[in-house]
């Protein structure tokens, strides 16, 4: 019974514990105003706006009334889905709720509404204009595109086409739409996870095109290996995203957007012939890219959404500039997000409005937007139903100027003009990374190493040094080979010279010291050589105590603590000035000890012989090789380069098996299991502290519920 209740305390004391684990995440109420970027740590830095609010079109619209065509009454337009804006900076706007477009004129001012009389559309969501002025609309309600020619006379309609290739199941529901210089057509149906739907100038079925790859969790590998087929034929099928968006740019290539929950990578390509992303593939200082993730929050910006998790970026629509910029919004956090053609983030801005008012800049519901030749935007607020205009500031066309002499590949002309951007905005990412190359490109490798790193480009700054190691090394390879030889030579005529004098007779002869603590700590090292052997001395010879386990724990702790700090930038991911190390401590002391109760917990359960004593020394000596490889790795990185990559992770990699290892060893001997008893101990373990993490955010909610509860009377009381 008593021994019941300890285990209970334990489980009790180790939620309270793991509470630290887990930061709540607040949600913010501030608005963004102005554009802003991020550092090379993924932190908000405030710029110069590069584009700014100066317009709102689509306010005042109005009709002829039906009875008497010279009268005229407000028509204002009901949720507008899609926008379009042709080579003479025409405006067509999908006015869905009134089954029209809506054209405006390069002034914003009203021009005519395109019905189709001859056979209506029917809330139509795309539209797409050539440069011959051929009007496509994305007819949803009729199931249907419709091609218009330039006074909106309809000249043919394309249906569901006929294939034996269309999935028998396929919903032709148009919702977007491009053509592209030959006159295919580029459909994108709603929720068509294929990709978008390809018709010649014909209206044949010419392929998929563009399809998005289905996204399985770790659960889902994990029921793939356990289920039979039967049982996995029972699961919901997962399914690829559906693309909800689609554009072109001036050379033809098709982008896509793609908007769901469970998107987390990849809400934006750039397809090539193939229909294959550009994005997937990362050029040698590509960082913006940053493996295909896309969508841009502040910090604080996340939220809990009851049944949907915590909320992500979802990026519905995008356009493409004549720079070549990519400009999207996502609709959950309402920011526009721009990014250079290789995908690389400039900035982002915007934000959501306030719910009573229509303020200048700030958007309730922005649903659609495109770009017209001076690269103003038009951002479509299907709430609203107005547009909203941007236009570049003077710091975004520095911008603009300077990274299209960068991507084209001019390194040494974009200097000058990313010194002038970094003049108004110090931190500005872009700028960093603009001067690293313009600085490669002219040999001056230690400014490059500065600027790379400046930037938060790994990939860079690894170029630069190892062109700097290479320089060091045909200055000094001489005397650095010289040296190796004679000091090699020292060593060995010294080690034959004095093998047999005394003071190394006495050295081999001394005495080993017999104090309990530094036998137990030199116990660590047999261990490293006989596990099983060694971790059972610690269970019945006493090998360890709890002094010897808590110098282990510090020197993991310290290891740990110089490996972030020491690892080369090369092959560190952690940002020196953002690194809190009383955090740190924190979260390995509690990640320790919730192992720890969590193991001994499972294991007293699991017909395990070990004691608590045990599991956390035996736990503590299972570290070893974090001190033992974990800092002199640290110093070596630095004098490695990416070219060393497999060398770095062979040896950081072969550390966790070594410390996983010593974990398995550790409870297999101390608690007398076989194998497969040792594997589901583990699992089990793990699950147990999984369950520990949870309740600890339980008790955080609810405390803080309570808090506010408490707080929330206090007010009242004090009011009154």
């Amino acid at each position: 019974m008593i021994i019941k209740k300890s285990r209970y305390l334990l489980l009790f004391l180790s939620m309270l514990l793991a509470v630290g684990m887990v930061m709540p995440l607040a949600a913010s109420a501030e608005v963004v105003y102005w554009t802003n970027t991020k550092d090379s740590d993924g932190y908000l830095i405030w710029t110069q706006p590069a584009y700014y609010p100066i317009n709102i079109i689509g306010e005042d619209l109005v009709a002829p009334d039906a009875k008497d065509p010279k009268i005229t009454k407000a028509s204002p337009m009901q949720n507008p889905k899609d926008i379009f804006i042709d080579s003479k900076d025409y405006i067509y706007v999908a006015d869905t709720g009134n089954s029209r477009i809506v054209e405006f004129d390069n002034n914003g001012n009203w021009v005519r509404y395109i019905t189709v009389p001859e056979s209506p559309l029917n809330k139509p969501e795309g539209i797409f204009v050539t440069k011959e002025f051929d009007i496509y609309v994305a007819d949803t309600g009729n199931k249907r595109v419709v091609h218009l020619d330039r006074n909106g006379k309809l000249i043919k309609e394309f249906k569901k086409p006929e294939s034996r290739f269309i999935p028998e199941g396929f919903k032709y529901d148009p919702i977007k739409l491009v053509v592209d210089k030959r006159g295919f057509l580029y459909i994108a149906t709603l929720g068509g996870y294929q990709g978008l739907l390809e018709l010649d100038p014909d209206g044949n079925f010419q392929g998929f095109y563009g399809a998005n790859k289905t996204v399985f969790s770790a659960l889902d590998a994990i029921k793939r290996m356990l289920y039979t087929k039967e049982m996995y034929a029972n699961e919901i099928c997962k399914l690829p995203g559906s693309i909800s968006s689609v554009a072109v740019d001036k050379d033809g290539f098709i982008y896509t957007t793609t908007a769901g929950q469970d998107i987390k990578k990849n809400q934006i390509k750039k397809l090539d012939i193939k229909g294959l992303d550009m994005f997937a593939t990362k050029d040698e200082y590509t960082s913006g890219a940053r493996a295909g993730i896309f969508g841009e929050t502040r910090t604080g910006d996340q939220k809990y959404v009851a049944g949907s998790g915590v909320t992500t970026p979802q990026l519905i629509d995008l356009c493409v500039d004549s720079n070549g910029n990519i400009t999207a919004i996502d609709s959950s956090f309402k920011y526009i997000s721009q990014y250079d053609n290789n995908g690389n983030l400039l900035f982002f801005w915007a934000g959501p409005s306030s719910a009573n008012t229509t303020q200048l800049g700030l958007m309730k519901n922005p649903i659609a937007i495109d770009a017209n030749s001076l690269n103003d935007l038009y951002v479509l607020d299907g709430q609203e139903n107005v547009i909203q205009i941007f236009r570049l500031s003077e710091f975004g066309q520095m911008v603009n100027k300077a990274n299209q002499l960068t991507l084209q590949g001019r390194y040494e002309e974009s200097e000058q003009p990313w010194l002038d951007v970094l003049r108004l905005n110090s931190n500005f990412t872009p700028a960093m990374l603009g001067l690293g190359k313009a600085a490669y490109k002219k040999n001056e490798f230690e400014k490059a190493e500065y600027y790379f790193e400046k930037g938060g480009n790994h990939n860079g700054y690894s170029d630069a040094f190892w062109q700097i190691r290479l320089k060091w090394f045909q200055l000094n390879f001489s005397w650095l080979a010289s040296g190796v030889i004679i000091l090699g030579l020292l060593f060995y005529l010294g080690n034959r010279i004095s093998r047999n004098m005394r003071w190394r007779v006495r050295i081999r002869n001394r005495r080993r010291s017999t104090k309990p603590l530094i036998v137990q700590l030199r116990h660590m090292f047999y261990i490293l050589k006989h596990p099983i052997d060694g971790f059972s001395a610690i269970r019945y010879e006493d090998k360890g105590s709890y002094w010897s386990a808590f110098i282990i724990l510090a020197g993991a702790f310290i290891s740990i603590c110089i490996t972030q700090l020491f690892t080369s930038f090369t092959f560190n991911s952690i940002v020196l000035h953002r690194l809190n190390l009383l955090i740190t401590f924190g979260q390995f002391v509690l990640v320790w000890i919730g192992w720890v109760v969590s193991n001994y917990l499972v294991s007293s359960i699991y017909r395990g012989e070990g004691r608590f004593r045990d599991v956390f020394i035996g736990s503590s000596y299972a570290l070893a090789p974090i001190i033992l490889v974990g800092v002199p790795l640290a110093i070596i990185s630095n004098v490695m380069t990416n070219s060393e990559l497999a060398i770095y992770n062979l040896l950081s990699q072969g550390l966790a098996v070594w410390t996983g290892l010593l974990f398995f060893w550790k409870i297999q001997s101390m608690q007398n299991y076989s194998v497969g008893e040792t594997v589901i101990n583990i699992l089990l373990s793990l699950f147990a502290f999984l369950v520990l993490l949870i309740l600890a955010m339980i008790t955080i909610g609810l405390s803080n519920d309570l808090l506010d509860f408490i707080i929330e009377i206090y007010q009242e009381v004090r009011l009154r």
